[in-house]
């Protein structure tokens, strides 16, 4: 299933994880919004991981690399 909403989700998860870290500073709700994000991958989902072009995976991986950075902060942050 590739539909356009599924962009739509991807990205308004990102951008509530970005508000939820950069402006409420609750980094794990930021946690919770960017990994739900990556439930909705924005590419088309039928074409295998290593079939991808790189950018796909790199941005995939990249966002990755934010939901666990958020993980720390938050696990660091928790009081």
């Amino acid at each position: 299933m590739n539909s356009p909403f599924n962009k739509y989700l991807y990205i308004g998860f990102i951008l509530l994880g970005s508000y939820q870290a950069f402006f409420n500073k609750d980094y794990l709700q930021a946690a919770a919004c960017f990994g739900i994000g990556l439930a909705f991958d924005p590419f088309n989902q039928m074409t295998s991981w290593y079939d991808r072009p790189t950018w796909h995976r790199v941005i995939l991986y990249v966002h990755l690399t934010i939901f666990w950075g958020m993980l720390v902060l938050g696990g660091l942050n928790d009081k």
